[in-house]
């Protein structure tokens, strides 16, 4: 590993790790706009705008080679975050019913709980998986256009039946990332050894 690599690898300021504090600053106001009435385009319409951000510092992470340890951690955990905000959010406002939000809660919590259990078990860390990606940005793209029915705005009935025909994909992809994440953790003690 050259010295580049280290010096990227440890950064801490960087554009990719700046989008990702950005993203965690914005979940309140998202939160704010989705659970006051007549605010909720703007909150949904925020939270697209949030959530792509999610692949943009990916992108620049890779692309300028500042890729590091602090990114790793603090872009899927802004991810869960802005999750969870949405849901409770839509939730208040019952604009998703409690088993779907639970779908993915419980999927969260558990890969969370994991993942700190792993970092405080010597620092390891599961890498982010492509379908852990897809899987975010499909239920990230479907739970708001379920709201955008439920809240009756332009084109609604489209935005609901877009939201309903691929939740279900965007949940069997978050299940699969899961099992596959626990296939890497069962790897881990041979890598180690």
């Amino acid at each position: 590993m050259g010295t580049d690599e280290r010096a990227a690898s440890s950064a801490i300021l960087t554009i990719p790790n700046l989008l990702s504090f950005l993203r965690i600053l914005l979940i309140p106001v998202f939160f704010i706009l989705i659970v006051n009435e007549g605010t909720e385009l703007a909150g949904l319409v925020l939270v697209g705008v949030v959530m792509s951000t999610d692949w943009v510092d990916g992108y620049i992470a890779r692309r300028t080679n500042s890729v590091s340890e602090l990114g790793k951690i603090l872009d899927p955990v802004s991810d869960r975050l802005a999750i969870a905000a949405v849901l409770v959010a839509l939730l208040i406002r019952g604009a998703l019913p409690l088993w779907a939000a639970l779908l993915i809660l419980v999927r969260d919590v558990g890969v969370l709980v994991v993942g700190l259990a792993l970092l405080g078990s010597g620092g390891r860390r599961i890498d982010v998986r492509y379908i852990g990606k897809v899987a975010t940005f499909t239920l990230m793209a479907t739970v708001p256009l379920i709201a955008w029915g439920y809240f009756d705005l332009p084109l609604a009935p489209t935005a609901s039946a877009i939201g309903w025909i691929f939740f279900p994909v965007g949940i069997v992809e978050y299940y699969w990332a899961a099992y596959l994440y626990v296939g890497d953790i069962r790897r881990m003690p041979r890598r180690a050894s």
